[in-house]
């Protein structure tokens, strides 16, 4: 059975839409397959937890569509599923290692560490640990046994480790070329090697699809199941999501937690489409799509290589044509979730053919239809010395009796024609007194919803 999982560190605000995407091709995979998706926490770094992280996590993941079938929610035959409360599990495969004579205990100094590391630099020589602990057991044990503090490392080979990878093909690490990892740090926690072999394994992960990050781990993480003698997975790793300049996608150039572009109004579909385009294609080239055909349609081997852009501004765009997708009701439905029941549906409902065309996230609407809600507290242009214009125009619409758009249009290019005035101006400035802002809305369509008091209203309070 194909068995997928993500298994992200509560260390952030929430989900990173890099996680999601990863998590997306795991979800898709094992869905296809009439599998099961996992969702596993890794919080042993306990330094760098972030309250409330974990529930934010799994609520987004949740909000998107990407609901686990065994989770630290809904549980599952191999919980628990927090790295915090197997500790036991991680120290009693590691001592393990250590009868088999392919791990050892290791009571080296911070201080040591580092002045070894130093040398080594300086001699231009691969930082590796020198295995002092590992040519002096005996006496190492001996130090335990009082009370000395260790950690277990992992005795790498001397010999060619090999692995394929569906992504990046067929791969060959010497194991003289790395470093004797630590698996079991002092305070019992484990380190991320350990735990994701020992968890992959016990959980009967089939496919570790993952970021590239980890792909110069993966040699320690095959020795670790040769090691157990244990089967494989099949690994996929991805690559990384970059910005538009091709940098490391970080939160000091965009943002990067997916409830971030939800609290937008980006749809979660959209997002999800969006992200199922990072470093993949849909067979037929189609760029819109929706979750059930992904996962109909997705093959990890089709994964590409290249670095993908995520760019904001191509997944509004994308989220633009969702909108428009919509019929006028959906999206009224929609934008009332988004901005709350404070504002009369019958006028989000007339103000949505005004702007539908317009908008890419919900996050638009207001900024484009507030005046219909409050009248301007402020104005883009003074109009202080246009008092003579704006009495000439509300003479002029107070002769108007039907209050329709086309109507309002026609009386008002009369009235610029009787100033003398170019249209652009004079439009500008009645635009600015109804609205407060040069930008808006069809202007004679957005005076129609408004109602003739209310306009008449508005020009009257610059006499």
């Amino acid at each position: 059975m194909v068995r997928t999982r993500i298994a992200p560190s509560p260390t952030g605000e929430d989900v990173h839409v890099g996680t999601v995407a990863t998590a997306l091709m795991n979800y898709a995979w094992a869905k296809k397959n009439g599998g099961q998706f996992i969702i596993r926490i890794e919080d042993t770094d306990r330094s760098r937890m972030v309250a409330g992280g974990e529930e934010r996590m799994l609520q987004t993941l949740n909000q998107l569509g990407l609901t686990a079938d065994e989770s630290p929610l809904v549980g599952g035959p191999y919980q628990p599923y927090r790295q915090s409360q197997r500790l036991a599990i991680y120290k009693q495969h590691a001592e393990a290692l250590i009868k088999k004579k392919q791990a050892y205990y290791c009571i080296c100094s911070p201080q040591r560490l580092d002045e070894m590391r130093k040398k080594q630099q300086a001699e231009k020589r691969i930082p590796k640990y020198d295995r002092h602990c590992f040519n002096h057991q005996a006496e190492v044990s001996n130090q335990i046994k009082n009370g000395a503090q260790y950690v277990i490392r992992l005795l790498m080979p001397d010999r060619e480790i090999v692995f394929d990878d569906v992504v990046r093909g067929h791969i060959v690490v010497h194991g003289s070329n790395l470093d004797d990892q630590v698996l079991l740090k002092s305070d019992g926690f484990p380190t991320y090697h350990l735990a994701v072999v020992v968890d992959d394994h016990l959980m009967q992960i089939s496919h570790v699809i993952r970021g590239e990050e980890w792909l110069s781990s993966t040699p320690k993480h095959v020795v670790l199941y040769e090691a157990f003698g244990w089967e494989l997975p099949v690994f996929a790793h991805t690559s990384l999501l970059r910005n538009p300049d091709k940098s490391k996608l970080s939160k000091r150039k965009n943002p990067v937690w997916a409830s971030q572009y939800l609290a937008q109004g980006i749809f979660s579909e959209a997002l999800i489409n969006y992200l199922a385009l990072m470093g993949w294609s849909h067979p037929k080239g189609k760029e819109i799509f929706d979750l059930q055909e992904y996962v109909r349609v997705f093959d990890p081997k089709d994964i590409q290589t290249s670095a993908p852009v995520f760019d904001p501004v191509k997944l509004e765009w994308l989220n633009g044509m969702y909108i428009r997708e919509l019929s006028i009701k959906d999206l009224g439905l929609r934008i009332t979730q988004y901005i709350g029941d404070n504002y009369p549906k019958d006028i989000v409902s007339q103000t949505i053919p005004l702007v539908r065309e317009r908008i890419k996230k919900l996050e638009d609407y207001l900024p484009l239809c507030g005046f219909f809600y409050k009248p301007p507290d402020k104005y883009a242009l003074d109009l202080s010395p246009k008092k003579a214009v704006m009495e000439k125009i509300y003479h002029a619409l107070s002769k108007v009796t039907d209050w329709k758009a086309d109507q309002i249009g026609a009386v008002m290019l009369q009235t610029a024609q009787d100033l003398q005035m170019r249209n652009g101006e004079f439009f500008m400035l009645l635009r600015v007194a109804i609205t407060g802002s040069k930008i808006s809305p069809p202007l004679n369509e957005s005076m129609e919803i408004l109602g003739k008091p209310t306009c008449l209203k508005r020009i009257k309070i610059l006499l």
